[in-house]
């Protein structure tokens, strides 16, 4: 019997490696070696216990090269790099069937490998169904394909704020999240003033293309902001930093008519404070962004084919499968970007 193995994470701070068999697909399955698969927030909660399903396969963003596929498939072919969306939806919703599948009443809820529920990206194989599997250009590093679900999420993130050609955006946060942000209003012509209080990430938020860099440590950002866009204050604004003061902030940052997205998940949820007269009078519209759609994957897929978006500056390490605690521990180190379990 051929076997693989699967990262598992089995209660807080504690993974094992388990031995699966490994089988064949059939019908409209596809086998998938994996290559690499990068350790997202989502993973680090249940190390830490802030999330406590156990037993937990992490693992949502995963590209690899497929090695076998059913005799249904007919998208890809054994070969092909390729990267996996493993964010699941139903499809049989209201809002599935309404075209929000990123709102599915039941979705991520996955279980890749058998008896083991999680997406399960951190493993040496997986099988999808082929609607899932998205083809990436031959000479796509597969390092770099991995980064293409987050990358959704910040493309759905855009589109949810209608970014226009020379629009005055903020990003507020350069995390991972907030570069790949800056990379996208720039492809949409807008002018980007991102704000942080890290000097360092403020070197990579101008290495992203940002115009304008601010540290907001100790100064009034809405008043700066301001001062940046001539007193009308600005026309989007991304909060990426799941600090709900900050959102405040935000909402303080933008002008008439100005968009404002909540893109982080806040813990701990405290409320804010929101003029409903001021909302009524400049017509702000304050909203948020949770997970792509399927037309948001496909477009990250182009971009990061295509080269259009560059993610190399977002990966800190590249770690093999057997060192996945170390891995871990190096993800939940605030300072780091992505780091990518090589599988």
């Amino acid at each position: 019997m051929s076997t693989y193995k699967v990262s598992v994470l089995t209660e807080k701070g504690k993974i094992e490696i388990k031995e699966l068999e490994k089988k064949q697909p059939s019908g409209k399955q596809v086998l998938v070696k994996i290559d690499s698969c990068a350790i997202c927030t989502l993973e680090q909660r249940f190390y830490t216990g802030v999330m406590n399903r156990y037993p937990f396969a992490g693992g949502h963003e995963a590209a690899g090269i497929v090695e076998a596929v059913g005799e249904e498939v007919k998208s890809v072919a054994p070969g092909d790099k390729v990267t996996v969306r493993l964010l699941t939806s139903c499809g049989e919703c209201y809002y599935c069937r309404n075209g929000h599948e990123n709102q599915c009443v039941v979705s991520f809820i996955a279980e890749t490998h058998e008896g083991i529920g999680g997406p399960g990206g951190l493993s040496e194989y997986m099988m999808a169904d082929a609607k899932n599997i998205y083809k990436m250009a031959d000479d796509i590093n597969l390092e770099h394909a991995a980064l293409t679900e987050p990358l959704a999420c910040c493309v759905h993130s855009i589109q949810n704020a209608d970014v226009q050609m020379g629009d005055d955006v903020v990003v507020i946060g350069v995390g991972i999240m907030g570069a790949l942000h800056i990379q996208l209003a720039k492809l949409r012509g807008a002018r980007v003033i991102a704000c942080e209080v890290d000097d360092a990430r403020l070197e990579v938020a101008r290495k992203m293309g940002a115009d304008i860099t601010v540290n907001t440590k100790g100064i009034d950002a809405a008043a700066k902001i301001k001062e940046l866009t001539d007193g009308r204050g600005a026309d989007v604004v991304f909060c990426t930093v799941a600090i709900s003061e900050i959102a405040a902030d935000a909402v303080g940052m933008a002008g008439k008519i100005g968009r404002v997205v909540f893109y982080s998940s806040f813990h701990p949820d405290n409320p804010i404070e929101i003029s409903p007269n001021k909302i009524h009078s400049t017509e702000q519209i304050l909203t948020g962004s949770v997970n792509p759609q399927t037309k948001d994957f496909l477009i990250a897929t182009r971009l990061l084919s295509g080269k259009l978006i560059d993610v190399s500056e977002l990966i800190s390490a590249t770690i093999p499968l057997n060192e996945i605690e170390d891995a871990f521990n190096k993800a939940v180190d605030p300072s780091t970007y992505r780091i990518i379990v090589k599988c």
